[in-house]
Formats: structure tokens, sequence, C-alpha cells
């Protein structure tokens, strides 16, 4: 099935214009829960309370302030926000080209997948082509919402662009506030221990589907016990062993990963004879495939 554009617009860099469609990149699949009543277990509704009035406020009672002081509002009304919003065109202008490296992924809020519109292929391939030639990304602004977005358009997949809406530098806290502990002097034995465990774990690529939600899976597994009536049990956690000396921590550490890697190399083939009865079926059904008239 097709993916579905969510939105439309224009890619517009010095006088080439290449109309876009925006797709959903990626969606959240955790579990949620409803806050239901714990009488009779009905959903409950929220509601905006009053505290002067001490009284329940309907949504049509309510206007919109900003806090300038602490407890002191001005207000705006609908008219006032409406005029105070961007043009909403879905516009991209890029402004500049930089090198993926010099982007820090901090300051990335979503992302969507980008694709031609009519009439756009030609020049949104031309555009992906040359970024990938030239090893940058594209930076621009883009009207939409009201506000107008600071954006990142780089190349992905073979053909393909994606967008990147990036938050404000000012809305990126500095790092400078975060504190990084007392600074260490280490052993030639302690690097060595960190940069062999380092390439034990180390891969040829990031691979995503290697990787699932284990918690939601516990948690469908327990809503489908509950609902056919079964009590459902805990397992309580494994203490972890505590170790507090740096170089047993690697030395321990080390060795689990040799251990692990040597496992799964080791891990039993089936028989010629047994992969060969195990793919037969398929071969069969391939043949009567191919076979088959359309």
């Amino acid at each position: 099935m097709a993916a579905r554009a969510i939105s439309s617009g224009t890619i517009s860099f010095g006088l080439v214009a290449i109309p876009i469609k925006l797709y959903t990149s990626a969606s959240s699949e955790q579990v949620r829960f409803n806050m239901l009543h714990d009488k009779c277990g009905s959903r409950l509704k929220q509601q905006y309370l009053c505290p002067v009035d001490n009284e329940v406020v309907e949504r049509a009672n309510t206007v919109k302030g900003y806090e300038y002081s602490r407890g002191q509002f001005v207000l705006f009304n609908e008219d006032e926000l409406k005029a105070l919003e961007s043009e909403r065109s879905g516009s991209m202008e890029i402004t500049e080209f930089v090198p993926l490296s010099s982007v820090d992924f901090v300051q990335v809020e979503k992302s969507y997948f980008l694709g031609p519109d009519k009439g756009g292929d030609k020049p949104y391939q031309l555009l992906g082509e040359c970024m990938r030639k030239k090893g940058v990304v594209a930076v621009g602004r883009w009207a939409a919402r009201g506000k107008e977005q600071l954006v990142l358009i780089r190349p992905y997949d073979q053909h393909g662009l994606v967008l990147h809406q990036l938050y404000y530098a000012t809305e990126v806290r500095s790092f400078a506030e975060v504190d990084t502990g007392a600074r260490f002097t280490f052993s030639d034995l302690e690097r060595d221990l960190a940069e062999k465990l380092i390439e034990q774990l180390t891969r040829e690529r990031f691979a995503p589907e290697a990787y699932r939600d284990t918690y939601e899976e516990r948690v469908r597994m327990a809503v489908e016990k509950k609902v056919a009536g079964q009590e459902v049990s805990v397992a309580p956690a494994a203490p972890r062993a505590q170790i507090i000396d740096l170089f047993e921590a690697l030395k321990k550490s080390l060795a689990d990963a040799q251990g692990r890697a040597g496992s799964a190399a080791e891990a039993p083939k089936p028989p010629v004879k047994a992969r060969a009865e195990a793919a037969e079926p398929e071969r069969k059904t391939a043949t009567r495939r191919r076979g088959s008239k359309p």
C-alpha cells in the first residue's frame, strides 16, 4: 500500500522550485493506558478548574494569555493570534548548504519523508544527486503551521530526500550546564581493555531491526492474559552484581562479550540434508508459481 501524503509544499533554491509532498517518517507504537474511575471503570474526562472561583470552566469560556511576569498575563484573542502567524504557504526556502558533520543531532525535533509532487520528479532527483556528490545538506526556512520553522533537507536512501525540523539555537540548552564529573588519568591497561571491549561490540552498521520494544511485548502479553481471565505474575528482577573497581568491570565485560560472540559462532547448524529438506517445500512452491498462468 502506497504511503499517504500528509501535506504538500515547495522547495526553492535560487530560481528553482520543486513541488513536494510530505510523508510521516515514523510514529510511536508504544502502548498507552487510559485513566479510569476505580469505582465503575468508566473512562475519565479532563476539565479546566478555576482555583479562584472553584468552578469548572467550559472551553468556550477560556482565553489565551502570555505570562510576562509571575502571575501577570497579557491576553490575546483568536484574531490577534492569527495576525501574528506566518503565512501558511508550505514553502521551504533553502538558504545555504553545509556539511552534515557540522549539524548536531540534538537539534533534530521531527523528521518527514519528502517525495516529488506532480512535475517535480526531475528537479527533486537532481537536488538529491548533487547533494550526495558534494556531501552536503540543505538548511532552510519552512513556512508552516503559522510559524517559520528551521529545517534541514538531506539525501536519504538511494534516490530520496528527508526533511528534519530543527530546534532553534535558543531552544537548545548548553552542555556546559551539565556536570561531567572529575577528570581522571587512565592507565594503559584500562584503555587497552576499554578499546578491546569496544572492538568486540563494534558492528559494520547500525541494524535497528535487531532491537525491539520488550516492554510493549510484556504489556501486550499481560493484556491478553487478563482478557482471558488469567492472573499476571511478575517475576522479581534479578539483582545485578555491583562491581566498583573499573578495571574488574572492564575485564568482566570483555569476557562476557567474548563469551556471547563465541556462543553465537559455535551455534550448531542443521545438517546439509536437513537444510535441503527444509528448503524443498519452498522450492516446490516457487516452481508451481512459475508454472502457473496469470
